[in-house]
């Protein structure tokens, strides 16, 4: 008899198998419909020997140390601060946009001061900001709004951004210093030795037991356990009841090329034609030495594996007709992005499955000096 069965190796799903087993003693079971566990943030070793993310980059950053100090437990780190460029009228230009992404694309001198006027004497002031459209025109106006954000959010989602909740451009910043870093947060790293490695010493533990190539429908009948930790999408759980929610999904085209380097920087986004929405290089997150690099094009798309909640209001309205049903099935967490609709950043899914164990244990918050043997930053297994 197991305490828990876990649906989903990913971040929320490990992460609760390991503060059940190792914090209350319980016996979990975890399965997962994939070959591996680590959910999206699996990473690998292709044929060349180069480490690669096989679901796109996942790039780790957070605000809070509660989460970095968790997850340090289980990996060491290796400092990294993400920088992207975007192809824009010909040049490679920093984005998030910023003082050098303006000189550089306009030929001009300014500096921080005359770059907020220049903002200013473009922007678009809008008295309700409702839509992505409506976020970036409001504050850089409708030229840099199409060089850098339509085309790029049209292929993302499929939809123009004047349809889109105003919660997906808010997400980039437009900066009047040089700061060219993608992300602010106070911790930024990537897992010294990859997210799977990570993954693995989280689940690392005799009363973890994991199933790979399972659906967890196939099963459920047959071992038995007291409780049910669901991290999959929710519609899915209650046979898309009142209609599938949608997700947008993705293609990825992975190179190895026979060169030290291919582009210069991380990643490089394309808000223009091209089908792809960005090139990223591997090395660059992970560190490695290597005679070759390897390289992964994304290509948005409507059907597959989900990746993105839809973020728009009749979306929201479906959902809550989901979680009015899933608040009410008793013996059952629906926990992470599918099972909550929501788009969230790997340290939002940390922060939110420390505190749904916090709850089922009665613990006011998770306790980082709590070690009982487990594996702490330094000793990564």
């Amino acid at each position: 008899m197991f305490d828990y069965l876990i649906v989903g190796a990913g971040f929320a799903g490990s992460i609760l198998a390991e503060r059940l087993a190792n914090q209350s003693g319980k016996k979990v079971l975890i399965v997962d419909r994939r070959n591996h566990i680590g959910g999206n943030a699996y990473d690998h070793y292709n044929e060349a020997g180069i480490l690669v993310h096989k679901y796109g980059p996942h790039i780790f950053h957070t605000n809070s140390r509660d989460v970095f100090e968790y997850l340090s437990h289980f990996t060491e780190w290796r400092r990294y601060e993400h920088r992207v460029l975007a192809s824009v009228d010909g040049q490679l230009v920093p984005i998030p946009i910023n003082l050098n992404t303006i000189n550089k694309l306009y030929g001009l001198k300014l500096n921080s001061f005359e770059l907020e006027k220049f903002f200013e004497s473009v922007a678009e002031p809008k008295d309700s900001i409702r839509t992505s459209e409506d976020v970036v025109v409001n504050k850089v106006g409708r030229e840099l709004y199409e060089k850098f954000f339509r085309n790029y959010t049209r292929k993302q989602w499929g939809i123009d951004p004047s349809e889109l909740d105003k919660s997906v451009t808010a997400r980039v910043p437009t900066r009047t210093n040089r700061d060219d870093r993608y992300f602010t947060d106070t911790y930024q790293a990537m897992p010294l030795y990859g997210f799977t490695r990570m993954f693995e010493n989280l689940l690392n533990h005799p009363n973890i037991k994991v199933m790979l190539n399972t659906d967890y429908r196939e099963i459920r009948g047959m071992i038995p356990y007291k409780e049910m930790i669901y991290t999959g999408p929710v519609d899915e759980f209650f046979d898309c009841r009142f209609g599938k929610l949608p997700y947008r999904s993705l293609d990825f085209k992975h190179e190895t090329l026979n060169e030290s380097v291919h582009q210069t920087a991380p990643v490089v986004n394309y808000p223009n034609e091209h089908l792809y929405t960005r090139i990223t290089e591997f090395k660059y997150l992970t560190g490695q030495e290597h005679s070759k690099t390897s390289i992964v094009y994304e290509f948005p798309k409507a059907e597959g594996d989900p990746y993105y909640p839809v973020p728009r209001p009749e979306n929201a309205e479906l959902y809550k007709k989901y979680k009015a049903l899933a608040d009410a099935t008793p013996n059952v967490e629906f926990v992470g992005r599918l099972a909550t609709y929501k788009y969230y950043n790997m340290d939002q899914v940390v922060a939110q499955a420390l505190a749904v164990y916090a709850k089922l244990s009665d613990r006011s918050r998770w306790q980082p000096e709590e070690k009982n043997g487990h594996a702490l930053a330094g000793t990564v297994r």
